[in-house]
């Protein structure tokens, strides 16, 4: 950011893996920044309680609630007076929005709405939204922002269409500046437990086989945390409503690949069991990026192995305690 005078911000989801980053990140650059999350069970909370211990300083200000709960919300905007919202609180996980859609319509689509209300009600311009590459199943690669996205193939995905489309509206009917951020496949330290690489490094460590659905030759476009992160900082500049892709912008790499790197650097060689591909999922993801360089100013600037190294060391730094996190 070109401003270097304080702020306020809202940030959702701050016990989650990419908004505690977010927040940190803010923190970092001077800003205050009051959180809100939850904590649910979806995955070990012990991990959310991890993240949230580095945010503890004065600048940030911790609220143990639900977006989806408006009258905490209303408290919220009425005892501040904020820059912006950037909303990264969402139920993530293609194939459990399959087990429990209602909790992921409700959460994506009306926490969003929710917010957006309480934005317009108190005069915030600024909503940075927290969205998914999931969104372009079935498109030509690499994605690209301008892509038709209406046929989304898992509620998850559907869930965050609806918090764009929704989103779009308060833009036009209000004047609320939106920047959404399509995420592509973010790993890191303290990475979300339902996610390959946290489960294949846990996996190999401690000699379980492997959960591989398909040949492992499906490919995703990795992104590290921190590149993520000030990714959806910078997004928070003035741009009228855009969609902007966050992701690595190289070639994408296979599972069976992250596999043999984290085999590497573990020093031990994974079991794997092979399962049926599911359908919900999308067989490769690829950024366009060119959009995020020239509007936001943003690249990616962690190389794959280095942030695969981070994770690794993430999780032996952090046993007995990361090893036992149970999986969702």
């Amino acid at each position: 950011m070109t401003d270097s005078t304080s702020k306020t911000y809202l940030v959702t989801g701050c016990a989650g893996f990419i908004a505690n980053e977010v927040a940190a990140q803010l923190l970092e650059a001077g800003h205050r920044v009051v959180g809100i999350d939850n904590v649910n069970d979806y995955y070990d909370v012990r991990l959310k309680q991890h993240r949230l211990e580095k945010l503890t300083q004065d600048a940030f200000t911790f609220v143990r609630g639900d977006i989806e709960d408006q009258a905490t919300l209303q408290k919220i905007f009425d005892e501040n007076s904020f820059d912006a919202v950037l909303n990264l609180a969402a139920r993530a996980g293609v194939r459990y929005s399959m087990e429990n859609p209602h909790v992921y319509m409700t959460t994506n689509a009306m926490g969003s709405l929710n917010l957006l209300d309480q934005m317009q009600r108190t005069g915030v311009k600024k909503y940075v939204l927290a969205s998914t590459s999931s969104l372009y199943a079935g498109q030509p690669m690499p994605f690209v922002e301008t892509l038709p996205v209406n046929t989304p193939i898992s509620p998850y995905a559907a869930s965050k269409k609806a918090a764009e489309a929704m989103a779009y509206s308060y833009h036009h009917l209000y004047d609320i500046d939106v920047s959404v951020c399509r995420y592509f496949t973010v790993y890191g330290p303290a990475g979300r437990p339902d996610m390959c690489i946290f489960r294949f490094i846990k996996w190999i460590d401690e000699g379980t086989p492997i959960e591989l659905f398909g040949d492992g030759e499906q490919a995703r476009d990795f992104t590290y945390v921190s590149d993520i992160a000030a990714g959806t900082i910078a997004a928070l500049k003035p741009v009228g409503y855009e969609v902007i892709n966050l992701g690595g912008g190289g070639t994408p790499v296979s599972l069976n690949d992250i596999i043999g790197r984290l085999e590497n650097l573990l020093g031990k060689k994974a079991k794997v069991e092979h399962k049926t591909f599911h359908k919900a999922d999308i067989k490769i993801t690829s950024a366009d990026i060119q959009k995020a360089n020239e509007l936001i100013g943003w690249t990616p600037k962690v190389e794959l192995d280095e942030g695969l190294a981070a994770s690794v060391d993430w999780y032996r730094q952090n046993q007995p305690w990361s090893s036992e996190l149970t999986l969702p």
